[in-house]
């Protein structure tokens, strides 16, 4: 039994190897998914343009200009001297925001007044918009402890220690980039698993398969071992580039997060095969694993939390594998999380790779009987 499938699995891997279009499906992709994903992939802003319209000329004003010309985040692009520039400069998107300063501003902050100054945002992108104002209030927060420690020799009665866990800096990258090992694994083994049976129907080598001895068992077993072998190798080599390319800590067990992910490709191989069970050509097999990866990735909090989904979606995410394995490569990599906290995510992973392959195998002897 384990010789017929051991040969089975070693001819998987000649035929995936010498097609030339599977060398480079297996290669290049995640080559250039993991640059892409790791250098333009980041809810971080740089280079913010801002244009400046300042009717108070001020030296508090000034002041405040300085430190949004020192922050790295903004870029002041434009300096405009009325009303009727402001809405042309951002129906353009020439800049994402403009600081308005009032005529009276440094004579009302300098009596005890509060100064009034408006910052008017392009509310296209809103969760870019959101971020900059974020960026707005820090500056003015630090201008403001600065000008009452300056002019009255107190600081404010509250003063707000902002220390985050896990990520120092807040860095986006390094809650993206461990994301990646999840998102290119489950495409590489979907895309494997989901050809492997009907790349031998449309070849016409799957009869052939039938009259030999092996059972629908060592079929199935002898189809996913390839997939689980590729996936383990590109989980590895990105979780490299992740540690030594990346340079993001990983601060968990090796032994945690490889457990995780054998469990998440045990799960993402049931349901290629399951794909490739019911399609009769290579076609349909792309199909079907695109069909599933789409709402996979959308469903598994990878770039939007799936706390603010709606309550019927949130449960829908409960039979997506890749939620449970984000949230373990994650708390490996960022928390050092270990199997006491994350055990709850493997079990929900487990059940749906075993009922994934049960219905993989109950669809393959259908389709051979």
């Amino acid at each position: 039994m384990l010789r017929r499938i051991l040969a089975l699995t070693l001819k998987e891997f000649i035929v995936i190897l010498k097609n030339k279009k599977s060398r480079m499906v297996l290669i290049i992709p995640p080559i250039a998914q993991i640059i892409v994903f790791g250098y333009a992939a980041t809810f971080d802003l740089k280079d913010v343009g801002v244009a400046i319209y300042n009717e108070d000329r001020g030296e508090v004003s000034r002041d405040v200009i300085a430190r949004f010309q020192g922050a790295r985040v903004f870029k002041i692009i434009r300096w405009i001297q009325s009303d009727g520039e402001i809405a042309p400069i951002l129906n353009e998107k020439k800049v994402l925001m403009v600081l308005h300063f009032h005529e009276d501003f440094s004579k009302d902050i300098l009596r005890g007044k509060s100064g009034n100054l408006q910052i008017i945002l392009d509310g296209r992108n809103s969760n870019t918009a959101l971020i900059a104002l974020s960026y707005c209030r820090q500056i003015i927060s630090d201008f403001n402890r600065a000008f009452s420690k300056r002019f009255r020799g107190v600081l404010p009665p509250a003063r707000l220690k902002v220390r985050a866990w896990f990520n120092r800096t807040l860095n986006s990258h390094w809650f993206i980039i461990p994301g990646i090992v999840a998102l290119l694994t489950i495409v590489v083994t979907l895309e494997v698993t989901a050809l492997s049976v009907a790349k031998e129907r449309e070849a016409g080598t799957f009869d052939q398969l039938l009259v030999t001895p092996m059972t629908p068992l060592e079929i199935l077993v002898g189809k996913s071992l390839p997939g689980l072998i590729i996936g383990i190798l590109e989980g590895t080599f990105i979780i490299l580039m992740t540690c030594f390319w990346f340079e993001i800590p990983l601060k968990g067990s090796l032994l945690v997060l490889y457990s995780g992910l054998f469990v998440f490709l045990l799960s993402a191989i049931g349901i290629g095969l399951m794909i490739s069970s019911i399609s009769l050509t290579q076609q349909q097999g792309l199909m079907g694993a695109f069909m599933f990866l789409v709402p996979a990735v959308v469903l598994s909090g990878f770039a939007t939390p799936i706390a603010n989904m709606p309550e019927f979606v949130q449960r829908l995410t409960l039979l997506n594998p890749m939620r449970y394995f984000l949230v373990i490569v994650r708390s490996v990599f960022l928390q050092g999380a270990g199997f006491d906290i994350l055990w709850t995510q493997y079990i929900p992973m487990f059940v749906i790779g075993i009922i994934s392959l049960v219905v993989a195998a109950a669809l393959f002897r259908k389709r051979m009987y």
